[in-house]
């Protein structure tokens, strides 16, 4: 399998990926999860998570026969058409109360030269928030990055301590952060989280960047996430 191969098949697929040389061939890091290297002597090897797009990639590098209902002069006409494939220019945006975190985190992404995706604003279709969330995802294959707005919209504490109430985040927003989490991988997702907001456990090693009390005070740490991901926000906005 070479790597035009492996690019025009996920291209078919409308999986989307970001490619990178890496030592002895080029590295393929799926939206989805999973991870394939095409090395030099044509081998794959395949990491990350373990999917039936996984198990085809796999079969299709041991047996030489290109998967079922795939043509292979179709894969190589394909990755000649669209060598490159990234995300295009729109943030989905997740969020809680907090409307004027909202507005100002909009009217930031637009500035940068790019397309925020308010969830709550898209058409239902008869779907529950959870619904259509998966069905927007999944049409919108090249929404590579999400936002998620982490503000102090509900009190708790521990059961029978009520002096150490916090802030939290609407469990909604946790829920989606959640979901989103698993949709794009956690390099594609920054967490927005006002200070004063508790952080949800097993943070650790996810992109969160905290502010005082406007979005727009972290925007240099939102543009440099958001360069990484592979968008190219306007300058001008910083």
């Amino acid at each position: 399998m070479t790597a035009d191969e492996l690019r025009g098949y996920l291209t078919q697929r409308r999986v989307p990926f970001e490619e990178k040389p890496v030592q002895h061939g080029i590295q393929f890091r799926c939206g989805s999860g999973e991870i394939f290297v095409v090395f030099k002597t044509g081998k794959v090897g395949v990491q990350g998570k373990q999917s039936e797009l996984a198990q085809a990639v796999r079969k299709w590098s041991l047996s030489g026969a290109v998967p079922s209902g795939v043509v292979a002069e179709s894969v190589r006409e394909t990755a000649a058409a669209a060598p490159i494939v990234g995300p295009d220019r729109r943030v989905f945006i997740v969020y809680g109360h907090d409307m004027a975190a909202r507005d100002n985190l909009e009217l930031l992404i637009r500035r940068m030269g790019l397309e925020p995706i308010v969830l709550q604003n898209l058409p239902a279709a008869g779907d529950t928030i959870i619904e259509k969330l998966e069905r927007y995802l999944g049409e919108h294959e090249n929404v590579g990055f999400a936002c998620v707005l982490l503000t102090p919209d509900d009190e708790g504490h521990e059961a029978g301590m009520p002096g150490q109430k916090k802030y939290r985040a609407r469990q909604n927003v946790v829920l989606e952060l959640g979901m989103v989490l698993s949709r794009l991988g956690r390099r594609r997702v920054a967490i927005l989280i006002k200070e004063t907001v508790e952080h949800p456990s097993d943070i650790a090693g996810l992109i969160y960047i905290s502010f005082q009390e406007r979005v727009d005070e972290v925007r240099a740490q939102l543009f440099r996430e958001l360069q990484a991901a592979g968008y190219t926000p306007r300058t001008d906005a910083l």
